[in-house]
């Protein structure tokens, strides 16, 4: 069967990538739904306790992803070793990167303001790896023919322009954009050309003595936050579920 899928659907070797990203995205949803109704205090559902030890599922997460990770690197890209595996990764993945703001605030965040950070992570590396599952390949390398391939001046000097063209959007304050134009160069060109976020290091090294720059700057970051803030959030809300409204309130799951 997946010798088959390899053949007639995907491109040979995306297999272990397509049931990772579906893997990862399937169980961060159940995971969402869960915790809902666990926070709901419906269903038959509860938090794992060992010991008087709340144990959140980050940590079965990094066990999977471990084992799925060191299982794919020892087994091929074809047969059903690198699918199951793949599978595993995907499943810890999702399990990890739902609980995103947790590691990274160190404190139970999951349904604060901070928690948001979990949602925007998880729905930004579906979208990477779906960027990469259409055959786009990190810094532009796609883009390259087949004898620039082979030319190891050519791919290293293509990677390393693209990588500070990246480095170039994220310095404007622009992440998300230059986390995008890792895959998708043309992204970090725009971003470039775009002006600079007005708290970012771009702007405060190039804008310092450009007040005109630095008015811009503001306005447009002003009327881009007013313009997709709110549906962004409204967005997180309906995949993650709302934060609590008390800040600092963190409800158990």
């Amino acid at each position: 069967m997946g010798h088959w899928l390899q053949r007639n659907i995907i491109e040979p070797g995306k297999l272990p990538l397509l049931l990772a990203l579906t893997a990862f995205v399937l169980t961060f949803l159940v995971t969402r739904v869960v915790t809902r109704l666990i926070r709901a205090g419906k269903g038959p559902f509860g938090n794992v306790k060992a010991g008087g030890v709340h144990i959140h599922h980050v940590v079965p997460g990094v066990v999977l992803t471990i084992l799925g990770g060191f299982g794919a690197v020892t087994s091929s890209r074809y047969g059903f070793g690198a699918a199951a595996f793949a599978v595993v990764f995907g499943v810890g993945a999702g399990l990890v990167l739902d609980e995103f703001a947790l590691i990274l605030h160190l404190d139970d965040v999951y349904w604060s303001e901070e928690g948001r950070k979990s949602v925007e992570m998880v729905v930004l590396t579906a979208a990477l790896v779906g960027l990469m599952l259409a055959g786009f390949s990190p810094f532009g390398v796609n883009d390259m023919t087949s004898q620039e391939l082979q030319d190891r001046g050519s791919v290293i000097s293509t990677v390393v322009i693209n990588f500070l063209f990246s480095l170039a959007v994220l310095s404007k304050g622009k992440a998300r954009m230059a986390i995008f134009s890792v895959i998708v160069p043309f992204i970090g060109l725009i971003g470039i050309v775009r002006l600079a976020r007005p708290t970012s290091p771009w702007a405060r090294r190039f804008y310092r003595r450009r007040p005109k720059a630095r008015a811009k700057s503001l306005l447009r970051a002003y009327h881009h936050d007013r313009r997709w803030l709110g549906p962004r959030r409204r967005f997180q809300d309906f995949l993650g579920g709302k934060p609590d409204p008390a800040p600092g309130r963190v409800l158990s799951r």
